[in-house]
């Protein structure tokens, strides 16, 4: 059994768009879903996110919706982007991050366009839960913590980006590098050529001035 961690933030539409995929990933990978804060990574990292650039973030959308139709996948986005992720992280953490409740709040932000924000009592309902049950979850200490955790140990561990897996310590960033872990789990062995391995120490050619 194979064993991954991945990384995604609710905010994120290729991150929605990656666990939709995640049938294209070998049987044999256990995968434990963490949820993060991306604003965190940004902030840990000092860049900006792609909504943060005014002609980014209408690409990104037109992106995501192309490559949804292109792939089967519904698609449609919340009536505000970004969305603030806090309140659909913290319930994942609290319902235990399983394969079911991710996919559940991926859907009801990214396949019905719905922020968890604005329609609460619908967002808790979907997961089982009244208003006032998921409002308990998500202000529980210890689910407060479990976040800020997921985001040190994903810095720590080099990932400034979401989705991202991370297997055998290497990173893999982005729904289009899905098909990159699966090549990596069939051939363990993909980064080890010479050129491969040269991109580890490849000096820095010229740095912007800050």
């Amino acid at each position: 059994m194979r064993q991954a961690d991945w990384y995604f933030d609710f905010i994120s539409p290729f991150a929605y768009l990656q666990n939709a995929i995640f049938h294209r990933l070998p049987d044999d990978l256990e995968v434990t879903r963490k949820p993060v804060l991306f604003a965190g990574l940004l902030g840990h990292w000092e860049h900006k996110g792609p909504a943060e650039i005014p002609p980014k973030r209408v690409f990104t959308l037109r992106h995501t919706k192309w490559w949804a139709e292109k792939n089967g996948i519904p698609f449609k986005v919340v009536p505000a982007f970004p969305l603030n992720p806090i309140k659909a992280l913290r319930m994942s953490i609290a319902l235990g991050s399983t394969p079911e409740v991710v996919t559940r709040i991926f859907n009801f932000i990214w396949a019905e366009g719905r922020d968890p924000n604005t329609d609460w009592p619908d967002f808790a309902a979907a997961l089982g839960l009244t208003s006032e049950e998921a409002d308990a979850k998500i202000n529980d200490p210890d689910v407060k913590a479990a976040l800020i955790a997921n985001g040190e140990e994903a810095a720590r561990r080099g990932v400034w980006g979401v989705p991202s897996f991370v297997i055998d310590g290497r990173i893999f960033w982005g729904v289009d590098a899905t098909e990159m872990v699966a090549d990596y789990l069939e051939v363990p062995g993909l980064f080890s050529s010479e050129e491969m391995r040269r991109y580890d120490d490849l000096p820095v050619g010229i740095e912007r001035r800050r």
